[in-house]
């Protein structure tokens, strides 16, 4: 079992529900992001900031943990936001769009970054450079969350980046972290695409195929 000290207790590997598939003959992804999320449905914003990560990742993990600490589920229920990761990775419409990066999809145990990464590492292997992917919304929590050990954030960096989309405006990283923090440009014309919105819209019997990925509309107009 790989020795990660990232202030974390959990040690259960991702539980993939969907892993891209290399080209015959290519190396193992040499650097992975991972995209931590409730996916209450993915829309396009989201897929936007996966395709950002391009820059730095090789492949896009999409990961739904099984409980976060800031919020409780509701909406969708966990298997079927499972099945719209499952279906969104596996779609062929997704790698044209996202290569490079490939892309994946797996479930947490734990919600905190930390521990996801972890996790990751358990099942990946020591080789892989790791990241959490997030947008700039998640990454003023990640950094404002009232941890018990004041050194979360710098030891979680040792092990893994962040990369943080610039939606919504542009995250300014504490200064003693910024070496271990990258921002991604993201292009505006999503920014106020939101899960939320989709729901508000499918209550409302508003259109809202555009927000959201054309390979789940199914996935979503039987599950909301």
């Amino acid at each position: 079992m790989h020795d990660n000290p990232c202030i974390t207790k959990v040690l259960v590997p991702l539980e993939f529900l969907h892993r891209a598939t290399l080209p015959p003959g290519a190396p193992p992804p040499a650097r992975i992001a991972l995209f931590p999320g409730s996916w209450n449905p993915p829309t396009i914003a989201h897929l936007d900031i996966a395709r950002a990560a391009a820059c730095w990742a090789h492949e896009v993990i999409l990961v739904i943990p099984r409980a976060f600490p800031h919020k409780a589920y509701d909406g969708a229920p966990f298997p079927v936001r499972c099945q719209l990761l499952a279906a969104l990775a596996q779609s062929q419409l997704a790698p044209p769009h996202l290569a490079p990066p490939a892309l994946s999809a797996a479930i947490s145990d734990g919600g905190l970054y930390a521990d996801i990464a972890t996790e990751a590492r358990a099942a990946l292997g020591p080789a892989a450079e790791l990241a959490i992917l997030c947008g700039r919304d998640a990454a003023e929590r990640w950094a404002s969350w009232p941890y018990p050990d004041p050194a979360h954030l710098d030891r979680m960096l040792l092990h893994c980046r962040l990369l943080v989309a610039a939606r919504r405006g542009e995250y300014t990283p504490p200064p003693r972290l910024s070496h271990r923090i990258s921002t991604l440009p993201l292009p505006a014309a999503h920014d106020d695409v939101s899960s939320t919105d989709v729901h508000h819209r499918i209550q409302h019997h508003l259109p809202w195929q555009h927000l959201v990925p054309p390979a789940i509309h199914e996935y979503v107009r039987q599950s909301f």
